[in-house]
């Protein structure tokens, strides 16, 4: 039997989806930020490229091994201390956004270089040969060539945080995950585990779509 009818699940709902969203998003900007500056630095300090700095690039790519293969549920727990010198609380939504932020940025940094590498050196030779700087080759020839799948990429991460939100609710963080966790898993209600699960699928749905859309845009632009 269902702990709560329909009128009384609504604005709980509602909440998580806002929580969600807020999480999502939030997270998702600053992530994208710091992930793809990062991400170009990585790249531009590479062994032969533009601005090739073995210690620099020894470090970010050191630090992004270490934090990437560690489970989000567990680096949410482990940086806690870290969260609650940063945000001022380890438990609720605005205190999920950094371990979101930290996850979804070290993996952008990682997929920022990769499609970055994938430029052809030949169009950098190119731009090299014409007698254009290299940070001017790095940001008018190499960066736009690789927009189109760093966008599907990007998109790529945004799905994966509305996942990562979910496990963030299972320790406080609030959103659709914590309310499934609270009125459906720990009380037994399928109605209200049932309507979290198709909310995320068109949540994800959505986002999917609007980055494929603008990853089109950005491609068919070139």
């Amino acid at each position: 039997m269902r702990d709560l009818d329909l009128e009384a699940l609504l604005p709980k709902i509602w909440a998580g989806l806002a929580q969600t969203l807020q999480m999502v998003t939030v997270s998702f900007l600053l992530a994208a930020v710091l992930g793809v500056l990062l991400g170009i630095v990585l790249y531009a300090t590479r062994k032969g490229n533009i601005l090739e700095n073995r210690v620099v690039f020894g470090v970010l790519n050191a630090v992004i091994n270490v934090v990437r293969p560690i489970p989000f549920i567990i680096l949410i727990v482990a940086i806690s201390p870290l969260t609650r010198v940063v945000v001022g609380t380890s438990i609720g939504t605005e205190a999920a956004i950094f371990p979101l932020t930290i996850v979804a940025a070290i993996s952008i940094a990682r997929i920022a270089e990769t499609n970055l590498v994938a430029v052809d050196p030949g169009t950098i030779e190119a731009g090299a040969a014409m007698g254009a700087r290299p940070l001017r080759v790095l940001l008018t020839i190499v960066i736009p060539e690789s927009l189109g799948p760093l966008v599907l990429g990007l998109t790529y991460i945004l799905v994966a945080l509305v996942d990562a939100t979910a496990v963030a609710g299972v320790v406080g963080g609030g959103g659709l995950g914590n309310l499934a966790l609270t009125y459906g898993w720990q009380r037994f209600d399928f109605f209200v585990m049932a309507t979290v699960i198709v909310l995320l699928i068109v949540l994800v749905q959505v986002l999917q779509l609007l980055g494929n859309l603008v990853a089109r845009k950005v491609m068919h632009a070139r």
